[in-house]
């Protein structure tokens, strides 16, 4: 089996709930759902499905980097947001990273997430080249 390394955001709830922010298998790396927390605790972009995906990304951006990959490795997607009427503007936001190199995405739809001021979360599928 090949090497895992775990990669943290730093995120209060890792400890908590137990997992990693990232995780990477030989060439895969799974990014979990990463919520549009801000750097020094609390929500990020409160009220603004934008501001926050941009969060988001930055987070996902950094656990990339951290597992030795970047956007342009990414083969999956995930938007997950709490209201689907928001889909447009996440929509911006992703498509600001990812226009060019064009994952596979679902969009989806949750009742919540545990702060109820986050609007959206995204989850990433890497592969990265031998």
């Amino acid at each position: 089996m090949a090497d895992r390394k775990l990669v943290s955001s730093g995120s209060y709830l890792e400890p908590i709930i137990g997992f990693s922010r990232a995780i990477r298998v030989g060439n895969f790396i799974a990014v979990g759902g990463t919520a549009p927390i801000a750097a020094g605790g609390g929500t990020a972009g409160k009220g603004d499905v934008y501001l926050q995906a941009k969060r988001v990304l930055e987070i996902i951006g950094k656990a990339l980097d951290d597992a030795g990959a970047g956007f342009e490795h990414v083969v999956r997607t995930r938007v997950i947001l709490t209201d689907m009427a928001l889909w447009d503007a996440a929509a911006k936001a992703h498509a600001e990273i990812f226009a060019d190199i064009r994952p596979v995405t679902t969009v989806m739809a949750v009742s919540g997430f545990v702060d109820p001021d986050w609007l959206i979360e995204l989850e990433v599928d890497a592969i990265v080249p031998d």
